[in-house]
């Protein structure tokens, strides 16, 4: 009964305390009142430091008799016409708060924004050059292996040719050369991994240059 209470509550809180004020925010826009423009923007600071103080209160004191019937209580309270509990604590409180710590918190701001912006950009560049390097490494290893299966490959292909030849022309007869004497084809094999490996090359470059270029940053 506890739970669902507590859910049946945080959904009124829902519907009062931010769909309710969002519906007669988009109103106030619409319309360009300035006061209910000026009224509502007065609400939704109040809220956010509700909601900032609620996600506490909901940990500690959930267990109070009647915490959140008290809660609804209080968003009523905030929005009511006649109460004008938002624009009576935003005067009173939060206003001269605000605004006697203003440069200190600015400031603050100022100095979280830029050392987020040097860690973010510091941890990008290291993270560059951890892809780079890696991409070195792996490109370096594979022109390697494909090098060593070149090499196996054309070492098939010339016994494969020399296989054809000594089978095809028996050694007692002699075959008449013609003036133009055909040149034998490479394999497809053959010509495909060189193209391959020509691009690999070419790859290994742009990786190398990349590497390079971050080292001297």
């Amino acid at each position: 009964m506890i739970s669902i209470s507590a859910s049946a509550q945080k959904v009124k809180g829902l519907i009062f305390g931010t769909l309710y004020p969002a519906y007669y925010s988009y109103k106030a826009v619409k319309s360009k009142d300035i006061k209910e423009y000026v009224k509502w923007m007065m609400y939704w600071i109040i809220f956010a430091l509700f909601t900032t103080a609620e996600t506490f209160t909901d940990i500690f004191l959930c267990w109070f008799p009647f915490y959140y019937e008290l809660k609804i209580a209080f968003v009523a309270w905030l929005l009511s016409p006649y109460t004008k509990g938002s624009s009576l604590l935003y005067r009173k409180f939060v206003h001269p708060t605000l605004s006697s710590k203003e440069k200190e918190i600015d400031d603050c701001l100022i100095q979280a924004k830029d050392r987020s912006y040097d860690a973010l950009v510091h941890f990008g560049k290291r993270g560059l050059n951890v892809a780079a390097t890696a991409a070195v490494m792996a490109a370096s290893k594979g022109q390697g292996a494909l090098s060593e299966r070149l090499r196996s490959f054309s070492m098939q292909d010339l016994s494969s040719i020399r296989g054809d030849s000594s089978s095809t022309v028996p050694p007692s007869v002699t075959v008449r050369t013609s003036s133009k004497q055909s040149h034998p084809k490479p394999s497809r094999s053959i010509l495909g991994l060189i193209f391959f490996l020509m691009e690999t090359a070419q790859i290994c470059k742009i990786f190398q240059d990349l590497y390079l270029s971050h080292l001297t940053w």
